[in-house]
């Protein structure tokens, strides 16, 4: 399979697993940035990958 270029809102959600909300919180932070393409917004798939890189790794028992 390809790797796409950009990512929808609602695909963005389904590949990454973090809630909507979050991704919306993400952008209002300019932790990922969007663009718009008409009436789509877009993120790209290397910024998502990049958040999702950049999260803190998990601590079993912190």
């Amino acid at each position: 399979m390809d790797t796409p270029i950009a990512v929808t809102i609602p695909d963005a959600v389904r590949l990454s697993g973090i809630s909507r909300t979050a991704l919306y919180n993400a952008l209002k932070r300019k932790d990922i940035t969007a663009r718009k393409a008409g009436r789509r917004t877009l993120i790209s798939f290397a910024d998502l990958e990049a958040y999702l890189n950049g999260l803190p790794t998990y601590q079993a028992g912190a």
